[in-house]
């Protein structure tokens, strides 16, 4: 056999194997989208071949007409975006503080917020939910919020405080003797710069809330204060075998992820295609 044949016979195998890879992968997917649009609520009843069932849109209507769907969407939407937005802004003013100034303990409060970091979020669920209680927090989005945004500052600080220490510290110094203050040097050099971090930050620190069940199942205890997570999961309880209106369910989430990357996507590419610094 000369060496083209072997040549496209590995080609053939390669495509083949990664075809059935990518079939492996994407048949739960389209396996949720197809109960999302199939007839009857149990998954037992349902064709293992997508949409062997046929076709039905009842799903969502069930969705939004007889439960608190777009309560829990809106509860989950201002919990992600809180959260998002005050872990940019907190995480970004303490790496540029760690990053930028010298003051006494700062390596102990460096070392101390990544050894809280080490530990998992279940260990401390018990203080979490006593604290809540003292303060009022119980069953509110804010009290939600605050656990999120206490678990994302020691390692984002951390992540961003590494970036900011590649922007040369020349820049900073040719502002302030241009007069500028500090803040105004963090807002409009180092942020500009850090675009691409800063984006990353706001991404993850949206996704994180967005899927999160076991706070919300802690913190939350009326219907009108549950997120999405905790909603649809009464659906495929013991008591309850929903499966396709969970499906429909499922899908819509995603919906708020497919928006933001698309809109953030250009930005990251273009900030880390323009944020070459050189001293």
């Amino acid at each position: 056999m000369s060496n083209k044949v072997i040549k496209k016979i590995n080609l053939a195998l390669v495509i083949l194997f990664l075809t059935i890879i990518c079939l492996i992968v994407l048949y739960p997917v389209v396996y949720v989208i197809s109960s999302a649009f199939s007839p009857g609520k149990s998954i037992a009843s349902m064709s293992i071949i997508p949409f062997g069932n046929g076709f039905t849109t009842e799903h969502f209507e069930y969705l939004f007409t007889k439960t608190n769907y777009v309560n829990w969407f809106k509860n989950t939407f201002i919990i992600a975006i809180s959260t998002s937005a005050l872990t940019v802004v907190v995480a970004s003013l303490g790496a540029y503080v760690f990053s930028r100034f010298r003051f006494t303990m700062k390596k102990q409060m460096m070392m101390a917020m990544l050894i809280l970091q080490i530990f998992p979020s279940f260990v401390g669920m018990v203080a979490i939910y006593v604290i809540l209680l003292r303060i009022g927090g119980l069953d509110t989005l804010w009290g939600l919020i605050l656990i999120y945004l206490a678990g994302n500052i020691p390692y984002n600080t951390w992540m961003v405080k590494s970036y900011l220490d590649t922007i040369p510290k020349s820049l900073d110094e040719a502002a302030r003797i241009d007069g500028a203050n500090h803040f105004r040097i963090f807002a409009t050099i180092v942020m500009p710069i850090a675009k691409p971090i800063i984006t990353f930050l706001a991404i993850t620190a949206f996704t994180n809330p967005w899927m999160d069940f076991i706070f919300p199942k802690m913190v939350l205890r009326s219907d009108a204060k549950m997120t999405l997570a905790v909603g649809l999961f009464n659906f495929v309880t013991e008591k309850k075998n929903e499966f396709t209106n969970f499906a429909a369910g499922a899908i819509l989430i995603a919906i708020p992820f497919i928006v933001f990357f698309t809109i953030t996507q250009k930005t990251m590419i273009t900030s880390l295609g323009g944020s070459a610094v050189k001293e």
